[in-house]
């Protein structure tokens, strides 16, 4: 188990950094921020939530134990190269709080308060699992905004990561 969410980990990492680099960093600004029909409103709408979802709330449950008190929309950081930077720096924290849990710890179970205040016991690995799931998801959401609005598809498939990893 810690070897797939390890590898799950590093992948959450690299198709953050190829995502921002290489699709977000030159969007114009306008395009940015519009709203495009996404959850979450705009590409920075839902870079925002990246943020509060898998760092601010999920990182600090599973590293700390604790569950912040946040809103998923909330907006935390409004310069786009500081939240872009956040992100990169959030993404790749993972895999040394992963490295850092004993074996046991992935058959046990996560207990906290979810963001409506209710107390919640998950399965650990399980859960910990989603928190990559959902990054997948959003990134998703982000490749179809964007290609919807003339830029390229970003290719951030896991196959495309391992063949990289692969080449000599």
């Amino acid at each position: 188990m810690r070897a797939h969410l390890l590898l799950m980990a590093r992948y959450n990492a690299w198709a953050t950094e190829r995502l921002l680099a290489q699709h977000i960093a030159p969007l114009p600004d306008a395009d940015y921020r519009r709203d495009c029909g996404l959850f979450f409103k705009s590409v920075h709408g839902t870079l925002n939530h990246l943020r509060v979802a898998e760092q601010l709330i999920w990182f600090e449950r599973f590293a700390r134990g604790v569950s912040p008190a946040r809103r998923l929309d909330e907006e935390v950081e409004s310069d786009r190269a500081a939240l872009a930077a956040a992100l990169l720096d959030g993404a790749r924290a993972w895999t040394p709080l992963i490295e850092g849990f004993a074996d046991e710890r992935f058959a046990g179970r996560l207990d906290y308060v979810t963001t409506k205040g209710v107390p919640t016991s998950l399965p650990f690995a399980a859960t910990l699992a989603h928190v990559f799931n959902h990054g997948t998801h959003h990134r998703g959401q982000l490749s179809a905004a964007l290609t919807a609005m003339g830029q390229p598809g970003p290719e951030l498939d896991l196959v495309w990561m391992l063949q990289a990893e692969a080449r000599p």
